[in-house]
């Protein structure tokens, strides 16, 4: 059963023609389309077109590939819903995260600035906030328009400030609601770190006093419940197996990256992550009033590893936990865009779908799948990068080319858009959609690709930065440049004849590599994007 008590999908027919009634008559569409045309303009006031004002809903996947999903080529993954969103809205194919790990791309779609220019990267366990608490964000910029915001699922964008470790026991903070939500409900790390615990604004959910929770120490004599150290009792790692890494911790019979104490009470249960997720936007959106816009950002943990999948998805495809889990992704940005249904938002509601970074395969736990990064081989024949190169933690195109989905009933056409778009933008687009004036100093790497957006637009940027590490690339128009390095010198490719990066033409095209290399250069130099 799933949390609605509903059968498993394939037993239930209804379950995958949820969708198919989602939008009203076309006339009222037309109708609706035509008021808010009327009474939206780039010069207006926000409160000049408040009841018309949408709701924004951004569904994030975790390690997500351009070719995980059916839209976008995948054939061993069922992904029903997002295929269904995907044909409601407008799909891009040019649709890019930041970088190619989490907390950089998180960062960046939330402060419309580069992880590189604040040495964000991947965060360990007990890391204090990375972003400051006084600078623009997404949802302060929704807020400034009258918006409730609210975040669900993975955060992995730190807690508590810095110098001062995180007490788990008290008030957690600073955190999401210190940067602009008004509610939280987090995984606070990621599932393969700990603490293995939810967090609902400041407080552990469901944490017992009397069996206090530590992180990376616990003082002397604590009498807090100790869990297996995988290093030394492998045989408590029942789920699968960790690498070194990921076997400090065991929690549920999986290895974790970090030291635990405590906490029993309050554990999570992995295969029940996505339902609890789904639970809690639903309980966000059903708290929701109609004369009052919101912005809800649900944050999956799925495909992202330790993947352990509702049993309910487990054997859904032949590619082991990782395409289960991407199944089990799926359902929930269908259940998502079910809740917005039955509360009766979805049709002035923007619902975008997206990731945070490409594909990784075998990332630390042998839970089935064969390689170690898409650019070796495809896994049992299906590749997550689809057609390009590379994958999470690379520079090249599979590793920040991601799924990019944007539906809006009442404003934009279903259709296919080759844009150049990046989630860096959405704070400089809301900003022009919302009638906002943005500080010098505010999201300064955020330009407005608003009319893209809208399907208005088929060309989007003229640049974009992608970053993998300590690598920063620069796409212009089908041309990629990616500066040299100690092992590799710099490459280029032309993506209108190789869009699987596999020949480097920079001898062919010096004058090229010389102009990238140099507009690269200063804008890494420089203070931001936009206006450029």
């Amino acid at each position: 059963m799933d949390c609605y008590g509903r059968g498993e999908a394939e037993e239930t027919p209804a379950f995958l023609l949820v969708f198919r009634a989602r939008l009203l008559p076309e006339y009222l569409v037309k109708m609706k389309s035509i008021a808010f045309a009327l009474a939206v303009s780039l010069s207006c006031s926000p409160a000049l077109f408040a009841a018309d004002t949408p709701n924004v809903v951004i569904v994030y996947g975790d390690d997500v590939g351009y070719g995980d999903v059916g839209v976008y080529g995948a054939t061993k993954i069922p992904t029903p819903f997002i295929d269904e969103i995907a044909g409601e809205g407008l799909r891009f194919t040019d649709g890019h995260c930041t970088a190619a790990t989490c907390t950089p791309s998180r960062y960046s779609m939330l402060t419309g600035l580069y992880g590189f220019r604040e040495g964000v990267r991947i965060l360990p366990p007990n890391a204090p906030l990375c972003i400051p608490t006084n600078i623009l964000t997404l949802p302060k910029l929704f807020r400034r328009a009258g918006y409730r915001t609210g975040v669900v699922g993975k955060w992995h964008l730190g807690l508590g400030a810095k110098g001062a470790p995180v007490d788990w026991n008290a008030e957690v903070k600073p955190g999401p609601l210190e940067v602009g939500f008004d509610y939280s409900f987090l995984l606070p790390s990621t599932n393969d770190r700990v603490p293995c615990v939810y967090l609902e604004n400041y407080r552990v959910v469901n944490l017992d006093p009397s069996d206090p929770l530590y992180v990376n120490t616990a003082p002397e004599g604590h009498k807090s419940t100790v869990y297996p150290y995988g290093r030394t009792n492998p045989e408590a790692e029942t789920y699968y197996p960790g690498d070194h890494q990921h076997s400090e911790t065991v929690i549920n019979g999986i290895g974790r990256i970090g030291k635990m104490w405590g906490g029993k009470s309050a554990l999570w249960n992995d295969e029940t992550m996505a339902d609890e997720f789904v639970a809690q936007a639903r309980k966000f959106l059903e708290r929701q009033k109609k004369e009052k816009p919101f912005f809800l950002y649900v944050s999956s943990q799925d495909i992202h590893v330790p993947r352990a999948p509702h049993p309910r998805f487990q054997g859904k495809t032949k590619l082991g936990k990782r395409g289960d889990a991407m199944v089990q992704f799926d359902w929930m940005v269908g259940a998502v865009a079910q809740a917005l249904e039955d509360t009766g938002f979805a049709e002035n509601t923007i619902f975008i779908v997206s990731s945070d970074n490409g594909p990784v395969y075998d990332d630390g736990y042998t839970d089935g799948s064969t390689v170690h990064k898409s650019s070796e081989e495809a896994d049992l024949g299906h590749d997550g990068s689809g057609p390009y190169r590379g994958g999470k933690y690379q520079i090249y195109e599979g590793g920040t080319r991601v799924p990019f989905v944007v539906r809006w009933p009442a404003r934009i056409k279903p259709g296919v858009s080759a844009a150049l778009v990046s989630q860096i933008d959405f704070i400089a687009s809301f900003a022009d959609l919302l009638g906002i004036e943005l500080k010098p100093g505010e999201a300064r790497d955020s330009r407005s690709t608003l009319e893209a957006f809208l399907g208005k637009d088929p060309k989007g940027v003229p640049f974009t930065l992608e970053e993998a590490g300590r690598q920063v690339a620069i796409r212009s128009g089908n041309w990629k440049f990616i500066p040299g390095q100690k092992q590799k010198g710099a490459q280029l490719y032309d993506l209108s004849k190789d869009v699987g990066e596999q020949k480097n033409v920079r001898a062919a095209h010096p004058e090229v590599a010389k102009r990238l290399g140099a507009q690269l250069s200063a804008l890494r130099k420089g203070k931001g994007l936009r206006g450029k």
